[in-house]
């Protein structure tokens, strides 16, 4: 079990690996490498490229360990690539039911590995080991059933002899949670429910039996504090989404960041970000953990860019809130209060004919990563600019189908929309400086030792900025929408860098 966690967790250090969703345990998609700078990056060329026939959106981000890439293809494949030629070694395809209730495609983000094993979760709510020289099959568990609108899309996490997974779903009525499963055998060792149940702490916030359709599901990969041994994962909407009438209360632990012990799924402490959201605002975002003299002391932190526009700072060991900022323009709160709970303007709430509300349904960002440089001491993030119009309906529930309580709307309001890669004041959420983008971006972003941040377009476009200065410092159009985070990785002939775009998973690197 000591070699487990060594390959899961210690060995992510290594310079040429990338082992975790988010690079390392703190979530901070930044490489050590430094061999591809601000100096040079202008002399990047394609190293190599895999191209898939795919309908779905690409969202993977790769997972490379001793030479060897590991990637997904919507729906639930998983593809071992050479890490220096690109070739295939072998490939994974999963049989899947002919009908799943997915609300945004059927997308898989990635896989977890730990030893000889990778880890893939499933659109029909599955967590497969895999044998990481071959791609056989070792075990195979149901979390739930797919059929009640359960479904699994993000990377898992390797905590230890554990793997954590967690449930989307969130627009089908589920009651979401939050799984650990032994890395050798599959068996179950605990479950966190994200909307608490009768007689557990939380359920009071939830008006009549509306916890039982409550959503808040987990559809992005958590962090993980070795030293405390908490676990942190963003949760998403309440259900139903625009309709707060048939679920009043708070709706924990919906739009919340939820720190768990990694061995127990104990709950140690939450934090919501937004109390009985009623714009969709999941708090899926990834969350960063940073250590730094906050107010004169030196404190273990946790920083995200939420969804609802604002960027928060929190104690990751008590859960006390610090700091909170708005880092998009956001019309839907006067302020953040001492205790971290949002000051709602007045008008902002959906209603039958519609309301204009910043920011967009979308948010201020995403899923999309973003990224932490120790050496610049910036928090990067991809933020998007503009407004939805929010409605309220009818919330009837049906058992697999959708259950939103009405609908957003877009068209109307675009005139303003555009993007940007922000660089913030960790402790502040200050804006340093930013680039802006044409159309708000859906790709996260890699920082790496060489003061790079690399980014993606909705153009196509891949580029590096000086992770210093937002200058730009090389570009290049790959002829496809890029949804997905980019990773870096050493081989025999240096520095690489990979993302995927449209169906493709483009390789440069500085060549010899």
């Amino acid at each position: 079990m000591k070699m487990l966690f060594l390959l899961a967790g210690c060995l992510a250090a290594q310079n040429n690996d990338w082992l975790h969703y988010s690079q390392n345990y703190q979530a901070h998609r930044h490489s050590p490498l430094q061999e591809i700078d601000a100096g040079n990056a202008g002399k990047l060329n394609l190293a190599w490229a895999y191209t898939a026939r795919m309908r779905e959106k690409f969202e993977t981000s790769p997972i490379v360990v001793d030479g060897v890439m590991y990637i997904t293809l919507p729906p639930n494949d998983v593809i071992a690539l050479d890490a220096e030629t690109g070739v295939k070694l072998w490939e994974y395809r999963r049989n899947l039911p002919p009908k799943i209730n997915v609300c945004c495609g059927q997308v898989n983000r990635g896989v977890a590995v730990a030893g000889d094993k990778l880890f893939l979760a499933t659109l029909d709510a599955h967590l497969v080991a895999l044998d990481r020289a071959n791609g056989r099959v070792v075990w195979d568990v149901e979390m739930t059933d797919y059929r009640l609108g359960y479904s699994a899309t993000h990377a898992p996490l390797v905590v230890k002899d554990k793997v954590i997974v967690g449930v989307a779903g969130g627009e089908y009525g589920i009651r979401g949670f939050l799984d650990a499963y032994g890395v050798g055998d599959g068996k179950r060792k605990w479950r966190f429910h994200t909307v608490p149940g009768p007689g557990e702490f939380g359920n009071e916030t939830w008006a009549g039996d509306s916890w039982r359709r409550g959503g808040a599901p987990i559809w992005i990969t958590g962090s993980y504090d070795p030293e405390l041994n908490l676990t942190y994962w963003g949760t998403g909407n309440p259900g139903p989404d625009w309709n707060g009438e048939v679920r009043k209360g708070d709706n924990l632990f919906s739009d919340s960041v939820v720190a768990l012990d990694a061995d127990t799924g104990e709950r140690k402490w939450h934090f919501q970000f937004t109390p009985h959201d009623v714009h969709d605002w999941d708090a899926t975002q990834i969350v960063v953990l940073i250590d730094k003299e906050f107010r004169g002391r030196m404190r273990k932190l946790l920083v995200t860019a939420n969804r609802n526009g604002f960027y928060y700072v929190l104690d990751r060991a008590t859960g006390e809130f610090l700091h909170a900022s708005a880092y998009v323009k956001q019309t839907w709160a006067k302020e953040i209060d001492a205790k971290g709970r949002p000051v709602r303007n007045a008008g902002i709430d959906p209603t039958p004919d519609g309301v204009r509300v910043y920011p967009q349904v979308a948010g201020g960002t995403n899923w999309n990563s973003p990224a932490f440089n120790p050496d610049t001491g910036l928090f990067y993030v991809a933020a998007r600019e503009g407004s939805s119009m929010y409605y309220t309906g009818e919330a009837v529930y049906r058992e697999g189908a959708r259950y939103q309580g009405s609908f957003f709307r877009n068209e109307d309001v675009m005139e303003d929309w555009h993007g940007a890669v922000r660089a913030l004041d960790p402790l502040s959420g200050k804006l340093q400086w930013e680039y802006k983008l044409f159309r708000a971006p859906w790709a996260g972003l890699l920082s790496t030792a060489g003061n790079l941040i690399f980014a993606g377009t909705e153009e196509g476009y891949f580029l590096a900025l000086d992770a210093r200065n937002g200058k730009e410092v090389w570009k290049r159009n790959l002829g496809g929408q890029i949804i997905a985070a980019p990773i870096s990785f050493g081989t025999a002939t240096g520095q690489k860098i990979a993302i995927a775009a449209g169906t493709g998973l483009f390789v440069f690197g500085l060549g010899k």
